[in-house]
């Protein structure tokens, strides 16, 4: 009986795999077809008042190039304001403040907003800024990114109607080739900002603001509900919110504003634990008010399904993962259940969708280049293994999400390569980073008993798995 029930539970962790796998083809297909459609942008006479929005926290090594580069917008002064949204509680504030002050007098309008008590996190402050905010749109940036001057020029026509919410652009990488953990974390990026947005953007499916590098009106803001700060993807939620409300979003993948990548391991942790935790709380939150959403079609409440159950395959994965050894012996024990697993090898096909949907990300976004498809095969190797590695982290993050238990935001540091004495960096050993190495070691074993079980059907998998778990708890002890 307990053989049948590990099979069983094997069996539906594989088709929930085949299943998401199926969801991201279909926005593949909806991605090809995007070829046959323009965007239709207005033409502005007078160009409006905008906010820029520039949120930051504890940021030394990059408020500086931030506010430097923000004030280059190619804009009419008088239709421009800036607001630097500073929930700072270290000595970063005081230069963020003197650097204000000299732009101040040259006659800029910028702002410094400082609160006493960090309400909220981001969604608060952002919250706030928009009390006082003069203009009728406010584009928001993280303090890591870097619009081009022209960037405000080349959003602003794309909100044709006034039913247009959002118009959000791509994210580049000013460090893709820092390290392999940078290249890992621009390959996934790559491949959300390049295929799932467009898919669901082509097919008019719920799609998100990405917290940064976008454009909101002030209108959608409000009438959606403003900020809250009740999950620690404020972002997500609000785009929810708001495209239940009809409002309609726009996004452009041939605007690109890069951005530095999280070039530690702990900074890349604690990033990857609050998106996900975030997409899981926003699961709770708003996925039965897109299911009893009448004016929504099937398709794009199963996309939604998927959309904000995303950070649920790390524990779907991890489950599977752990299971697997298992398995690996009831196969090589039990004969007579060899034609089951020949029968379960079909869902290999999901391995193939996935190969297929990134590599058209990879091959587009290198489009102009040489575009190799061993090194695409290499780089989709140790992204899925990494991913793999941090499972366990992830799926502690979702199932707190899930059960809705509450935690502070953690901003990722951005350390603008600067690694040297470098105030934000923390090194810890925890309890999560010992399990993580523990796995290591059962995946190490589950190799060992391919061989010895003469059973190879899963060697690929478990040496997949034994890298990534290495590969993070290598980054946990060694790692800067």
């Amino acid at each position: 009986m307990l053989i049948y029930i590990v099979f069983i539970i094997y069996t539906v962790l594989l088709l929930l795999v085949f299943l998401y796998s199926l969801a991201q083809f279909d926005l593949y297909l909806k991605y090809k077809k995007n070829k046959e459609t323009t965007l239709t942008t207005k033409p502005i006479k007078s160009w409006p008042k905008v906010t820029i929005q520039l949120p930051v926290f504890n940021e030394n090594y990059v408020v500086e190039r931030l506010i430097h580069n923000i004030v280059k917008l190619d804009y009419p002064r008088e239709q421009i304001e800036f607001q630097v949204l500073d929930d700072s509680t270290d000595d970063s504030i005081l230069k963020t403040a003197r650097i204000i002050q000299d732009y101040q007098e040259e006659g800029i309008d910028i702002k410094h907003i400082w609160r006493k008590k960090r309400i909220a996190f981001k969604a608060g402050a952002l919250k706030e800024g928009l009390k006082t905010a003069s203009g009728d749109y406010l584009a928001i940036f993280d303090a890591d990114f870097m619009p081009s001057p022209e960037w405000l020029k080349k959003v602003l026509p794309h909100f044709h109607t006034n039913k247009v919410g959002v118009v959000q652009t791509r994210w580049g990488h000013l460090n893709r080739h820092h390290s392999l953990l940078t290249e890992i974390q621009a390959f996934a990026l790559d491949f959300h900002f390049t295929l799932e947005q467009v898919g669901r953007n082509t097919a008019q499916h719920f799609i998100n603001f990405n917290g940064t590098a976008g454009i909101w009106r002030k209108e959608c803001i409000i009438d959606a509900g403003n900020w809250h700060g009740d999950t620690l993807t404020e972002d997500l939620d609000l785009s929810y919110r708001a495209q239940l409300k009809d409002w309609k979003f726009i996004y452009l993948e041939d605007v690109v504003t890069p951005a530095e990548l999280p070039i530690a391991m702990s900074a890349a942790r604690s990033q990857q634990f609050r998106w996900n935790k975030g997409a899981a709380e926003n699961f709770r939150k708003n996925f039965k008010k897109v299911v009893g959403n009448n004016t929504l079609s099937f398709r794009s409440k199963c996309h939604s399904f998927f959309h904000l159950l995303n950070s649920s395959m790390f524990l779907i994965i991890l489950s599977l993962a752990l299971i697997s050894i298992p398995v690996l012996y009831i196969k090589a024990s039990h004969p007579e259940l060899r034609v089951l697993f020949y029968i379960l090898s079909v869902l290999g096909i999901s391995t193939i969708l996935f190969i297929l949907v990134y590599w058209t990300s990879y091959r587009k976004i290198n489009t102009g280049g040489k575009v190799n498809f061993f090194k695409f095969i290499r780089l989709f190797l140790l992204f899925f293994s990494v991913a793999m590695g941090l499972s366990l982290h992830n799926s502690i993050a979702v199932l707190e999400g899930h059960l809705g238990k509450k935690s502070a935001f953690i901003r990722t540091p951005k350390f603008n390569d600067v690694l040297t004495n470098n105030t934000y960096l923390k090194k810890d050993f925890t309890v999560v980073h010992f399990f993580e190495l523990c796995l290591a070691i059962y995946f190490a074993f589950a190799i060992y008993s391919a061989f010895h079980l003469n059973e190879y059907g899963l060697l690929f998998f478990h040496l997949m798995l034994f890298f990534g778990f290495s590969f993070v708890s290598y980054k946990n002890i060694f790692s800067k």
